[in-house]
C-alpha cells in the first residue's frame, strides 16, 4: 500500500562533504535506535510516512522543504545502514539516476545473502516504479528509486519524480505490509496540488480498460483516495506559519530554562549544554514520536539548521556532540545499560507533557536572530562557508 506522497519545490545543488558525513552518522544512529527500541517493521512504517521522512531530513540539517531531502537522506541512510546490514537486518538498494538502475542487481545480491526470493523482490521493485511512472501519469517522471528490505522479507519504497515545467518534485512512499494488488488501487493516497487531469490505471473503475488494453480512463485528482499528502510551499525560509509554535516552544523551554534542566529525570544528561539539549530533544522525538507529531516537519530544522542557512547555519559542534551522545547511549544499551538511552527517550516525553500548559509569547523572529547571531559559537556552516561573528552583542531570550 502506498502510504503517501510529498510535493516539494525542485532544488538543485549538492550536499557538502562536511554535512553528508554527519548526516550518515546521525541517520545511522537514529535508525539503530528505532530498530533497537521498536523493531524493523516500525522503521519501514516511519520511512513510508512522508511527514516523518521530511522531519528526518530536517533534523539531519537539510533544507527543510527542498526536493534534495529525498536524495540526500536516502544516500546517507544507505551508506550508514549497508555497512551493518548483517547486524541490523536491513538493506537499502537503488538510489538516484544510474544508481536506480542497479536496484535489481543489488536486490539479487541481498537475496543471495539472506535467502529471500530475489526474483520476487525485483518484481516488486519494478512494479512499484511502473505504477508511479506509467499507471499513474500525473506529470512527474521518476528519477530516484530506493528499495528498503528487511531480512524478514518486508519492504518499503521511497521514490521521487520530477516535473520540470512546474519546478516541483513529488516523492512517493510505499509499504509492503498492506499491499494486496499492484494494479487495483494499491494507493492509500495519490493526492496533491491539482495540475489538471491525470491518467490513473490503478483506479478500480479502470478494470474494463485494463481488460481491453485499449481504452484509457481519466480521473481528476479530487476523485482519488486520500490519506496523506504533504505539499510544501515554495518559499525557502522557515516561517512562523510553517511551525507548531506550542510544540517548538516547549522543546526550547526544556532545553534552555534552568528550572527545567534541573529536573531529576534529566540528571543522566548532566554536562550537556542547553544548545545540544535542544537538538537532542528534537532528535529524540524523531525516534520516539507518534505519527501525529510530524505534521509540521519544519520544526525539526531547529535541531541542526540547514545547509543554505535556513532557518540558521548548521551548528557543526552541536551536531557532532549529538552524534557522540546517541552513539554512546546506543552502545551502552547494547551492553545492557539503558539509563542514558532512557534519558534521551524521556526528552521527547517531557517536552510533550510541557505543551499542555505552555503559552509562549511571539518569540519566533527573535529566536531566529538569536540562533543566527550565536551560530559562530557552535561552528555554524552553510554551503557558502563559516557563519560570521555578529557585530552586535547577542542577548539572552525568554520564551515566556
Amino acid at each position: 500500500m502506498r502510504r503517501g506522497h510529498a510535493d516539494l519545490p525542485l532544488h538543485y545543488g549538492t550536499v557538502p562533504a562536511w554535512l553528508a558525513q554527519r548526516m550518515s552518522l546521525l541517520g545511522g544512529a537514529i535508525v539503530e535506535a528505532i530498530v533497537m527500541e521498536y523493531g524493523r517493521p516500525a522503521l519501514l512504517q516511519r520511512l513510508s510516512d512522508p511527514f516523518w521522512f521530511q522531519a528526518l531530513g530536517c533534523v539531519l540539517g537539510m533544507d527543510w522543504h527542498s526536493s534534495g531531502i529525498t536524495t540526500s537522506v536516502m544516500n546517507a541512510l544507505k551508506k550508514a545502514i549497508n555497512k551493518r546490514s548483517a547486524e541490523l537486518g536491513i538493506y537499502i538498494c537503488g538510489g538516484r539516476g544510474k544508481a536506480s538502475l542497479r536496484t535489481p542487481a543489488e536486490l539479487l545480491e541481498v537475496a543471495e545473502k539472506t535467502g529471500l526470493n530475489g526474483n520476487e523482490l525485483v518484481h516488486h521493485s519494478r512494479l512499484s516504479a511502473k505504477v508511479d511512472n506509467t499507471a499513474v501519469q500525473d506529470g512527474f517522471q521518476l528519477y530516484l528509486h530506493s528499495f528498503i528490505v528487511t531480512v524478514d522479507g518486508h519492504w518499503a519504497v521511497v521514490q521521487q519524480g520530477m516535473n520540470p515545467d512546474e519546478r516541483m518534485a513529488r516523492r512517493y512512499h510505499w509499504l509492503s505490509s498492506s499491499l494486496k494488488s499492484f494494479t487495483e488501487e494499491p494507493h492509500a493516497s495519490v493526492c496533491g496540488r491539482n495540475l489538471g487531469q491525470i491518467l490513473n490505471l490503478t483506479d478500480r473503475r479502470a478494470l474494463p480498460t485494463k481488460a481491453g488494453i485499449i481504452e484509457l480512463t481519466h480521473e481528476k485528482p479530487d476523485r482519488l483516495m486520500r490519506e496523506v499528502s504533504l505539499i510544501l510551499p515554495r518559499h525557502h525560509d522557515v516561517r512562523v506559519e510553517d511551525i507548531n509554535m506550542k510544540r517548538l516552544g516547549a522543546a526550547l523551554t526544556l532545553a534552555h530554562e534552568t528550572n527545567v534542566r534541573d529536573m531529576e529525570s534529566l540528571l543522566l544528561l548532566e554536562g550537556v549544554g542547553p544548545r545540544t539539549l535542544q537538538s537532542l530533544t528534537l532528535v529524540s522525538e524523531v525516534i520516539h514520536g507518534t505519527p501525529s507529531r510530524f505534521s509540521d516537519p519544519a520544526r525539526f530544522s531547529f535541531a541542526h539548521g540547514g545547509k543554505d542557512g535556513h532557518p540558521f547555519p548548521v551548528p557543526t559542534r552541536v551536531y557532532d556532540e549529538t552524534i557522540d551522545i546517541f552513539d554512546k547511549a546506543i552502545h551502552q544499551a547494547q551492553l545492557g545499560e539503558k539509563d542514558k538511552a532512557d534519558a534521551l527517550k524521556n526528552l521527547s516525553r517531557i517536552s510533550q507533557a510541557m505543551e499542555n500548559n505552555f503559552t509562549p509569547r511571539n518569540f519566533f523572529d527573535e529566536w531566529l536572530e538569536h540562533e543566527r547571531s550565536n551560530s559562530y559559537r557552535y561552528g555554524g556552516k552553510t554551503v557558502s562557508g563559516d557563519a560570521p561573528k555578529p557585530k552586535t552583542q547577542d542577548t539572552q531570550l525568554s520564551l515566556w
